[in-house]
């Protein structure tokens, strides 16, 4: 509580006692301030030592709708049906005609990348009544699209040691 003035209970604190207040708030700031950062380090070093596959996708034609980026970790499902088959899956918004996805904590194995530039936003790779792409897509190893369909997984595939392994995959449309 607060200290007598001349044998009576004072109900407002002296000035000495306002100066010790303040004096120890700040100890008490400042030790705070001192044991929040000294955690700080371990967070970014945590956050750094984390591992993963780093894509840069380039050539996006312009920056309506998102990348999705989908990482697969075997042949079902490769690479139409990216929303039910797919490890992972990045959702990016495009700056400028560039995106860069990140997979981080992937165990090391044998991968494959799908990307497409979903203009539309409804999930999937928009083709004509052909079935002929009209959005962006590419896939990892450079793996080509030819007149039988789409790459498999087989010639999209990549080995990862589970080390930061930095890629790039170019869009065509």
């Amino acid at each position: 509580m607060s200290e007598p003035i001349h044998g009576k209970a004072s109900l407002f604190p002296t000035e000495s006692h306002l100066v010790a207040r303040v004096l120890k708030g700040t100890r008490c700031l400042a030790m705070g301030a001192a044991l929040g950062s000294a955690h700080l380090p371990t967070i970014v070093s945590a956050e750094n030592s984390c591992p993963g596959i780093h894509v840069n996708i380039l050539k996006i034609a312009h920056s309506t709708g998102k990348v999705a980026c989908a990482l697969f970790e075997s042949p079902e499902g490769f690479p139409r049906e990216f929303l039910q088959s797919a490890t992972n899956i990045a959702m990016l918004e495009i700056r400028e005609t560039e995106a860069r996805c990140h997979f981080l904590d992937i165990p090391p194995g044998t991968y494959a990348l799908a990307v497409i530039h979903d203009e539309n936003l409804d999930g999937e790779l928009a083709t004509n009544w052909l079935g002929v792409p009209e959005e962006g897509y590419g896939f990892s190893n450079k793996a080509k699209v030819s007149l039988a369909g789409a790459p498999s997984f087989k010639e999209a595939s990549f080995a990862y040691e589970g080390q930061d392994l930095e890629m790039t995959i170019r869009l065509h449309y």
